[in-house]
């Protein structure tokens, strides 16, 4: 963090604990929703539905935040964020404390926790575009590209961090709760130190709030704009969605995004299930972080060692990345033991981890520089979409018929590496 000359460390490692701490927050309560489900005697898909609602209103609000944060309020942004995260994490926590204790019944439990749940969809999203406007505006360009790298990898360590602690957080008197209650308490202390270390001074440059992705374990890195992209243009730049430069790149964006949202919406009822964890949520949500734990890992693994190292191109890392994502799809459906289910996970979040980036930049690649914040706007609601319905969906077909979530999985992903060999054309430089 040293490397960041214009703005001090102690301030820079503050803006990383928002993002941090907001990831993992939200990908820890994730990998207990399984357990959460069979507690409160719910049906899968009404939990899974909850994420839905949360992650719709993230879509819907956070370009409006990164419009507004193009403004001098993004101290006052973060701290709405941070707000948002809090309240909803220790909201979401007491409703399921009095569900899970028998206070109130499961059906207001769960209306409750979807209520709550839209305090960080809808207030939760205005932190990291703020975040990212923060240190875009008192950066030079050398510097810039440093410390929006260190920003988006401390939101991708922490959809690591939070399936490998949440059942390190179950205990008296909280239960399934604590890992919410702990991670309210986090962000509060996060939160004292934005409003007490962190200056709201004058910004030296221009700059706008990047349109961050709605965070989901697995799903870890974040586009870096450089300078030209966050001054702000003198005209907002509006493109078509069905733009003949677009198309196929948001297409297959669609395809594997949906794909990767019902895998992560499924694998933990999936592990639940196929261990037999019905009665043991302790063990259901250590399993399950475990699990999202080697994803997470696998992801990073991808994005932040293959890729550079290899210099893959956008078209082939999707096409590669779907490969191996079906691979890994059709492992884990048909695996029935914690080990296989592991490697299933793990390469099909391999595969996701080399698709998504490929589609990123090839979406970047096929516009101009100047109409880069509008292309950066619409992958992010591309990536946010998925999470609105996919996972729900794919909780239902998986009760209605274990193998009918991997088989959508499969064939859609299948047809996008069928259809991508044609549609997608190589851009003019690698990842």
């Amino acid at each position: 963090m040293s490397a960041v000359r214009a703005i001090p460390s102690d301030r820079v490692a503050i803006l990383f604990l928002v993002m941090l701490v907001s990831a993992a927050g939200n990908t820890a309560m994730q990998s207990a929703l399984p357990a959460i489900a069979s507690e409160l005697d719910i049906a899968d898909v009404w939990v899974s539905l909850a994420f839905s609602w949360s992650a719709l209103l993230w879509v819907l609000m956070a370009p409006r935040w990164a419009r507004l944060s193009d403004k001098r309020g993004r101290k006052a942004l973060m701290s709405l964020g941070v707000i948002g995260f809090v309240s909803s994490m220790g909201m979401c926590g007491l409703m399921l404390w009095l569900g899970l204790n028998g206070y109130i019944g499961p059906a207001l439990t769960f209306i409750g926790f979807a209520l709550f749940r839209s305090l960080y969809g809808g207030f939760g999203s205005a932190a990291p575009p703020a975040v990212q406007a923060y240190i875009a505006a008192r950066t030079e360009r050398e510097e810039r590209a440093k410390a929006l790298s260190l920003l988006a990898s401390s939101f991708g360590l922490g959809t690591v961090i939070g399936p490998a602690l949440a059942h390190f957080l179950i205990f008296p008197p909280f239960g399934l709760a604590g890992p919410l209650v702990v991670f309210a308490l986090f962000g509060i202390a996060v939160l004292i130190a934005l409003k007490t270390r962190l200056p709201n001074d004058t910004p030296r440059f221009e700059a706008r709030g990047i349109v961050t992705s709605y965070p989901s374990a697995a799903s870890v890195n974040q586009p870096v704009a450089e300078e030209e992209d966050n001054a702000l243009p003198r005209e907002e730049v509006r493109l078509k969605w069905f733009e003949d430069r677009l198309r196929s790149w948001l297409i297959a964006g669609l395809l594997g995004g949906h794909a990767q949202a019902i895998m992560l919406g499924v694998v933990g009822f999936l592990i639940r299930d196929r261990l037999g964890l019905h009665g043991l949520p302790r063990e259901a949500v250590e399993a399950t972080g475990s699990v999202m734990f080697v994803g997470a890992m696998a992801t990073l693994l991808a994005q932040w060692g293959l890729i550079p190292i290899l210099s893959i191109s956008p078209r082939n890392s999707v096409l590669w990345g779907s490969l191996l994502a079906l691979i890994g799809i059709a492992t884990t459906g048909a695996s029935h033991d914690f080990y296989g289910i592991t490697l299933g996970f793990a390469l099909a979040s391999l595969g996701f981890g080399l698709f998504r980036p490929g589609f990123t930049t090839g979406a970047s690649l096929a516009v101009r520089r100047h109409e880069q914040g509008d292309v950066a706007g619409k992958i992010a609601s591309i990536n946010g979409a998925a999470y609105i319905v996919a996972p729900a969906i794919g909780v239902a077909l998986f009760n209605l018929w274990e193998p009918a979530s991997f088989i959508l999985m499969g064939a859609g992903l299948l047809f996008l590496i069928i259809w991508g060999r044609s549609a997608l054309a190589e851009p003019e430089k690698p990842l």
